[in-house]
């Protein structure tokens, strides 16, 4: 399931650091995060913001 979000390559080869069994958590969250702020494209400097406000809880 697609959620019609883009994202930037640098962002997505980020994603991928991450544990596959946790990244399609992740890149629901991410792109949630993106929907609240009304964007419809996901940068590196995006997900990165995003990434430090769910990793702190």
């Amino acid at each position: 399931m697609r959620s019609g979000l883009n994202w930037s390559a640098d962002a997505e080869q980020s994603l991928k650091e991450v544990p596959f069994f946790v990244r399609p958590a992740v890149r629901r969250r991410v792109e949630s995060m993106a929907q609240e702020c009304q964007l419809d494209f996901i940068d590196s400097a995006f997900y990165a913001e995003a990434r430090a406000k769910f990793e702190k809880r």
